[in-house]
């Protein structure tokens, strides 16, 4: 809710790849919150009924399609259905994606093609999809979930999805560019450290604790820092901004190295 307390996405249609769990479940159950139809989608049906439920449960309206967007036949799966059940789309965001580790050395072609697949040529299909259906509306908002480390930050092993990222957020501006005359905004958000149950599993718990002391905020962020983020990129007082992304890591990329950290005052 806003401060005249009415929900900002009320009566808009909102589509949510990769919202299965983590952060695309967290940014789907909030544009709920503020009234969106919500169209949760995942590879696993479980995930998504489970989604579903609960935002059902907490009063909003959700469906669910189970479609891997990772291939063109899913992303025309999910688009078909919205569009068939609701009759408009007025908010793609687009948050599948895979984050595998491979040294440039030891990465075979079938490993980067994956990622680049997944992660970016997913985010053109489905930009491509929704196209005609915003234009028809004569506006819409497409919001994508990048990456630090899209252009800023770099980890050792993951060109392959630092590639992707890069390309979502020139993706972004061209699309901005190109949509801009039909009312129709393109942004994203780079998320730096999120705690979500997919790092949980990846990442053991001292090294998490350790990496945290190399963010200015001393921690990890939340899904919900994230859907914050997106929502007010997709609500009405975002309607000048195009073409962006927004840096959502608590500071850390401010600092030139780690090593100038140890300067700063421990929190009391």
């Amino acid at each position: 809710m806003n401060a005249s307390g009415t929900a900002r996405l009320d009566g808009t249609v909102a589509i949510f790849t990769g919202s299965g769990q983590g952060l695309g479940e967290a940014i789907a159950c909030l544009f709920a919150q503020e009234g969106a139809v919500v169209v949760v989608n995942a590879r696993t049906p479980e995930k998504v009924d489970g989604v579903v439920d609960a935002i059902v449960a907490a009063g909003g309206n959700a469906q669910g399609v189970s479609a891997d967007v990772g291939t063109l036949e899913g992303v025309n799966t999910l688009i078909d259905a919205a569009a068939s059940r609701f009759q408009r789309i007025d908010i793609l965001v687009h948050n599948a994606g895979i984050f595998p580790f491979h040294l440039l050395e030891d990465m075979a072609d079938d490993a980067w093609n994956e990622v680049i697949q997944v992660n970016l040529t997913s985010a053109y299909r489905l930009t491509h999809a929704c196209i005609p259906h915003m234009k028809e509306l004569g506006a819409g908002r497409m919001l994508f979930t990048s990456s630090v480390q899209g252009n800023r930050a770099v980890v050792p092993g993951c060109a392959h999805y630092a590639a992707s990222k890069a390309g979502i957020n020139g993706l972004i501006r061209a699309a901005a560019l190109e949509l801009a005359p039909y009312r129709i905004t393109v942004n994203g958000v780079e998320p730096g450290l999120i705690l979500t149950p997919g790092t949980e599993t990846a990442i053991a718990e001292d090294k998490r604790r350790l990496w945290a002391q190399y963010v200015p905020l001393k921690r990890w962020g939340e899904p919900a820092e994230i859907a914050h983020a997106m929502l007010y990129l997709a609500s009405p007082e975002a309607a000048y901004v195009t073409g962006q992304t927004i840096v959502v890591d608590g500071g850390a990329l401010l600092p030139e190295s780690g090593a100038f950290m140890g300067s700063a005052p421990a929190p009391k």
